[in-house]
C-alpha cells in the first residue's frame, strides 16, 4: 500500500515557494505532482512524494525551516471534514483523541502516541514513509501543524513546556522561536511536544455533544474508506513505541484494540512476523541516532530495545557487517 495524504498538507505551498524565489511548479513536476492537485483538497496523494518535494525545496531554496513556515500558515479548517468533529469536542485531550483515531484520513504516514507522566503529557510524533527515510521537513510540519491546532483550540491560550526533535538545531532558531515560543529540544529521543495535563482538560468554549455526534457518524462512513495496511499501520507504532521501551506485541496489540492472536494471524497473512517488523524499524532508527554524537552506544542501545550494549553491537555486526563505532568513525563528516 503507498500511504496517502490529502494535498491540503500541502496548501500554501506555492505561497511559501514564491516567497522564496524558487519555482514551485517545476519542484512538484520533478516528484511527479500534477500542479493542478494542489487545487482539489480533498485529493489524496503519495506522502513519499510529497515527502521529497519538502526535502528538495528546502535543499533548492535554502530554507532550513521550510517545513515549518509551510505549518505557520495552517489553520484548524485545513483539516477537512474532521474540524467540525475537532471544534466540538469538550477539552484538547478529547481533541487530540480525535486525532488519533482518525489520523489516517488525515495522513497514512502520521502516528500519533499521547503518554502522560505525572502532571506532564508528551505528545509524539512520527512521519513513516515506505522508503523510511527520516524527513526534517515533514518531522517539523507535522508538529508545526499540532502546535497551531492545540493553539486554535485553545484560543491562543496553549503554552507548551517543550517541543522535541531527534534532529540536529538549524543555524538561525529565529523561526522556531516566533511559532513555538517555548524551550526547543534538538537531538532529542523523540519527536513531540511537552504539555501539561491542565491545558489538555482546559474546556472548549465551542464543545457542542450533538454537532460531535453528527460530524462523527459522517467521518466513520470515511474512516471505512481508508482503512490501513496492517503492516504499514504496525511499523508507525514500533517506530513511536521502541524509543519508549514499549515495542512489545502486547502493547502494539492493545493500542490497535485487538488481540495478540488476531495480530499475528493477520501479519502471518501478510508473510511476515513481529520481530521482522521490529528488527526492520531498528535499521531504519539506528542511523538516526548514531549519527547524534550526543547519544553514547549504551544509550543507543537502550533506545532500541536492548539490555546490553554488547547486545546491540553483535546485532548491528550481524545487520551491517562492521561495530557502530567503527560505523561512527567511518562517517564522522555525517555526525551532527
Amino acid at each position: 500500500m503507498v500511504p496517502l495524504a490529502h494535498t491540503a498538507v500541502l496548501k500554501n505551498y506555492v505561497d511559501v515557494t514564491q516567497q522564496l524565489d524558487v519555482n514551485p511548479y517545476h519542484l512538484l513536476s520533478n516528484v511527479g505532482i500534477c500542479p493542478t492537485q494542489l487545487n482539489n483538497t480533498k485529493q489524496r496523494i503519495s506522502v513519499d512524494k510529497a515527502v521529497a518535494l519538502l526535502e528538495q525545496s528546502a535543499q533548492i531554496s535554502g530554507c532550513e525551516v521550510f517545513g515549518l513556515r509551510m505549518a505557520e500558515q495552517r489553520q484548524l479548517s485545513d483539516f477537512g471534514e474532521i474540524s467540525l468533529l475537532l471544534s466540538y469536542q469538550h477539552t484538547l485531550r478529547d481533541a487530540l483523541q480525535t486525532i488519533v483515531r482518525y489520523r489516517n484520513l488525515l495522513n497514512d504516514s502520521l502516528e500519533i502516541y499521547i503518554e502522560e507522566v505525572g502532571n506532564t503529557v508528551i505528545i509524539r510524533e512520527e512521519v513513516v514513509t515506505t522508503a523510511s527515510v527520516y524527513s526534517r521537513q515533514a518531522t517539523e510540519l507535522a508538529l508545526g501543524i499540532m502546535h497551531r491546532f492545540c493553539a486554535a483550540l485553545l484560543s491562543q491560550k496553549w503554552r507548551p513546556l517543550s517541543i522535541h526533535f531527534t534532529h540536529s538545531a538549524p543555524h538561525d532558531l529565529s523561526t522556531h522561536r516566533r511559532i513555538f515560543g517555548c524551550s526547543l529540544e534538538f537531538g532529542s529521543e523523540f519527536n513531540g511536544i511537552v504539555c501539561t495535563a491542565i491545558e489538555l482538560d482546559t474546556a472548549n468554549p465551542q464543545a457542542n455533544t450533538a454537532m460531535a455526534d453528527h460530524a462523527q457518524r459522517y467521518l466513520d462512513t470515511l474512516q471505512n474508506d481508508n482503512e490501513p495496511s496492517i503492516i504499514f499501520d504496525i511499523r508507525k507504532s514500533i517506530y513511536l513505541l521502541l524509543p519508549m521501551g514499549r515495542a512489545t506485541i502486547d502493547q502494539v496489540a492493545q493500542m490497535h484494540g485487538i488481540n495478540v492472536r488476531t495480530l499475528q494471524r493477520r501479519l502471518e497473512a501478510s508473510q511476515t512476523s513481529f520481530s521482522d517488523l521490529i528488527n526492520d524499524v531498528r535499521r531504519n532508527l539506528v542511523f538516526r541516532y548514531l549519527k547524534n554524537i550526543n547519544y553514547s552506544l549504551g544509550q543507543v542501545s537502550d533506545i532500541l530495545g536492548y539490555s546490553t550494549p554488547s547486545s546491540f553491537t553483535r546485532w548491528f555486526i550481524s545487520q551491517f557487517g562492521m561495530a557502530p563505532m567503527n560505523w561512527r568513525n567511518l562517517n564522522k563528516t555525517m555526525l551532527d
